[in-house]
């Protein structure tokens, strides 16, 4: 299986990812984007400084020069993409996979994304044929360039915090301590700290806010004292998990819509993106808070777009992204935190107290099935719904209908047809749910 994805390039270093192959995608990014400054950040594996090394020198090796963030989150790597002036970026990093993972995440001017449809692939063919362009006569340089003060300083700007705040943070060994450097020392904020120790075979738990065994450590923090809320950064901190005082994960598209009622009390107006599988009360929220709601298609590239088409403020997504105009379109876990904590602090409310007017309706969450043929699967339930409500096929396959409504998506990369089904009411979203499961796995 290629390690070029639709969205990053991403392997198993010494199997399918070593340095040979990263001074190839140096060479070929530099190729296919016929770059000059190439802003480059990477996480703190083991394996990230000698593939560092290796793409850096292809990068060179093609005339480009390449500026070294060294370790940084990926938000960073987006704002100083942008900020410093440069043509493209690269950020070494393999997320929330696990430690013996690597790879890339590139970008074009302004923090651009670079997808499968709009340039990985083109770079797959490139080094797959060798066809790189002619090296020029003078090599590209190397540069040392620290933008955490920049990034903190920008960033830590939006606190408002009135009322002290006492909160856990899980940095998962991650990048988030990095991310994280925004939210400590600051007034009115007081952190307690799990896994704060750089570690890129993380030694704790998968660095994954989506898979719910990995919030134990947190749950139990957070249970055993007391906090405000706890945030939880994932492994190369584009992502963030929020819980309650009481130890409950908040869903993404419920921060998504709290996170919108902050923005629309300064930014009235503004358009807000939240992705497909989110609640309704998002919608409903931001049109009552005076803001123009959007729909989107799920994936990052996509939202980016979408959001700099229509000059967006903000965009949620139910997997932990949140996407500001003020970071170049891109993701910035800490600014989503700091809107969180604003909000608490500001309210005098329990967060558990905050989200109970959105928790209007029942979500399954997303479930996954193994299907033979997800073409079949996707007709069958066309044929059954389609004439029956609202058919949305901006992603996958949507029905709307008065009381209740599913979406469902097959993966990019296995076999698996995904649905998300939210209903008014809990008795109705499982029996909707099993009917819609019993047609997907019959």
């Amino acid at each position: 299986m290629s390690i070029f994805k639709a969205y990053d390039i991403r392997g198993i270093y010494g199997k399918s990812l070593d340095e040979t192959l990263a001074r190839s995608i140096g060479r070929a990014f530099v190729t296919f984007l016929k770059c000059k400054k190439v802003v480059v950040g990477r996480d703190m594996r083991p394996h990230s400084e000698p593939l560092f090394q290796a793409l850096a020198d292809g990068l060179m090796q093609q005339g480009a020069d390449v500026i070294d963030l060294g370790m940084v989150s990926t938000p960073m790597t987006y704002f100083a993409n942008g900020t410093l002036g440069a043509d493209a970026s690269i950020m070494l990093t393999a997320s929330h996979n696990p430690g013996e993972w690597n790879g890339f995440k590139l970008c074009r001017e302004q923090a651009i994304p670079i997808s499968g449809a709009t340039g990985i692939k083109d770079i797959e063919q490139i080094v797959l044929k060798g066809a790189f362009a002619p090296a020029p006569a003078k090599r590209g340089v190397l540069t040392r360039h620290d933008i955490v003060a920049a990034y903190v300083k920008r960033i830590r700007s939006y606190l408002e915090l009135p009322r002290p705040l006492h909160i856990a943070i899980d940095y998962a060994n991650g990048m988030g301590i990095t991310e994280g450097e925004v939210l400590r020392g600051v007034r009115n904020l007081t952190i307690d700290p799990l896994f704060d120790v750089l570690d890129g075979t993380f030694p704790n738990h998968e660095a994954n806010p989506l898979h719910e065994e990995t919030w134990e450590a947190l749950r139990h923090k957070v249970q055993a004292g007391k906090y405000d809320l706890a945030v939880y950064f994932d492994g190369d901190a584009d992502r963030c998990g929020i819980m309650d005082e009481k130890g409950q994960v908040v869903t993404s598209d419920i921060i998504t819509a709290l996170v919108a009622e902050v923005i629309l009390k300064k930014q009235p107006g503004a358009a807000i993106y939240y992705d497909l599988r989110s609640s309704w009360a998002v919608k409903e929220v931001i049109e009552e808070n005076g803001g123009r709601p959007f729909m989107s298609r799920v994936g990052h590239a996509f939202i980016k777009q979408q959001m700099r088409e229509t000059d967006a403020t903000f965009a949620g997504e139910l997997s932990g992204h949140y996407y500001f105009k003020d970071n170049f379109y891109t993701e910035s876990s800490a600014l989503a935190a700091i809107f969180v904590c604003n909000l608490v602090s500001q309210t005098g409310k329990p967060l558990s107290e905050l989200v109970k007017p959105i928790k209007r309706y029942f979500a399954s969450g997303e479930i996954n099935s193994e299907v033979h043929d997800t073409k079949a699967v996707l007709q069958k339930l066309r044929a059954t719904y389609a004439g029956q409500g609202k058919v949305i096929e901006l992603d996958g396959f949507s029905v709307e209908f008065p009381d209740w409504w599913f979406n469902v998506r097959s993966s990019n990369t296995e076999p698996l047809i995904r649905l998300n089904l939210e209903a008014k009411t809990q008795a109705q979203m499982e029996r909707k749910r099993d009917e819609i499961l019993a047609l997907i796995r019959g």
